[in-house]
């Protein structure tokens, strides 16, 4: 394992994480983190020449439909069922005096 991680990036990381390790979990970690890393050094000898950068793995497209009105104004209706209305408004008690 090239990358060896320490004591204190382990107890950084996991105050970061909020999260209190037993010395085994600690000595774990490590050996998960070193892992980690000797495989994202593996991926970064790959030849990666004439491969485009793509921000999605997947093809991305626009799902949102059209915003079209289709109940119409219906204040009407809704003023109906107010307790109390003045204007074209409901009305509602003060909040600061």
């Amino acid at each position: 394992m090239a990358n060896e991680i320490s004591d204190e990036t382990i107890d950084y990381v996991s105050i970061l994480a909020k999260l209190e390790l037993s010395e085994e979990e600690k000595e774990q970690a490590k050996k998960d983190m070193g892992r980690m890393l000797d495989y994202i050094d593996l991926l970064n000898e790959l030849d990666t020449q004439g491969v485009e950068p793509m921000s999605h793995v997947f093809p991305v497209k626009n799902v949102f439909r059209e915003d079209i009105v289709t109940n119409g104004d219906a204040k009407e209706e809704m003023l109906a069922n107010a307790p109390q209305k003045k204007d074209g408004s409901y009305m509602v008690p003060k909040t600061f005096a």
